[in-house]
């Protein structure tokens, strides 16, 4: 069992940014932190190992993402997933979006569907290949509204390897550290947004980067 005071400090993060949790969806991020930590004895998916750490570092930090996301129902992949970070943080408390978990890793991608199977979720879908190597009408259905990552894309890279997903008019979200600027600057006739953002219980500000795209279905 965990301790009451995990339960408290992932309700007390999420009230920072404005949302809140359901009973359930608090056991599902409960349950998803106890198999990341089990499952991370094998499959090495996180170097964060301490409670407070993967709520803070990965639940949180994935959930400022929201900031930046549309209120409407959405299709959204998550670019090089991982460990499911942020598109299953994102899931869980937006259970109406459509998600798609693109990861290459094999290891990996048995944990999400593992978890995706334990927890019950629907409208989400695991993906093994490389971003370039998605297509539309096969891998996915169709276009999605926004992509995500947390992976370690420059601004310009992620733009090139994902855009061909995206709908038209589509968003492409991203955190980045204090060089974002050098990065945006080389960007050509792309629609650049910044949100700055506090990550909850901590004194850290992250640049939440958003690009639109007007590049036709």
């Amino acid at each position: 069992m965990f301790k009451e005071n995990v339960v408290e400090l992932l309700k007390k993060g999420v009230s920072e940014l404005n949302f809140s949790l359901s009973g359930e969806q608090i056991q599902n991020f409960i349950f998803y932190l106890g198999e990341l930590k089990k499952w991370n004895k094998t499959y090495n998916l996180t170097a964060i190992l301490d409670d407070r750490e993967i709520i803070i570092k990965h639940f949180l930090d994935s959930l400022l993402y929201l900031k930046a996301l549309p209120q409407e129902e959405i299709k959204v992949a998550d670019i090089g997933s991982g460990a499911g970070l942020p598109g299953i943080p994102i899931k869980l408390l937006r259970p109406e979006i459509k998600m798609f978990l693109i990861e290459p890793s094999v290891k990996k991608t048995v944990f999400l569907k593992h978890v995706i199977w334990e927890l019950r979720l629907k409208d989400i879908s695991v993906i093994q290949n490389r971003i370039e190597k998605v297509r539309v009408n096969y891998d996915i259905e169709q276009h999605v509204d926004v992509a995500v990552t947390r992976a370690l894309f420059s601004t310009e890279d992620f733009l090139k390897k994902t855009s061909h997903i995206i709908k038209k008019n589509g968003l492409l979200v991203l955190n980045k550290g204090p060089k974002f600027k050098e990065e945006i600057k080389e960007l050509k006739n792309i629609k650049s947004k910044i949100i700055t953002v506090s990550l909850p219980l901590t004194d850290i500000k992250r640049n939440i980067i958003v690009l639109q795209l007007s590049n036709p279905d």
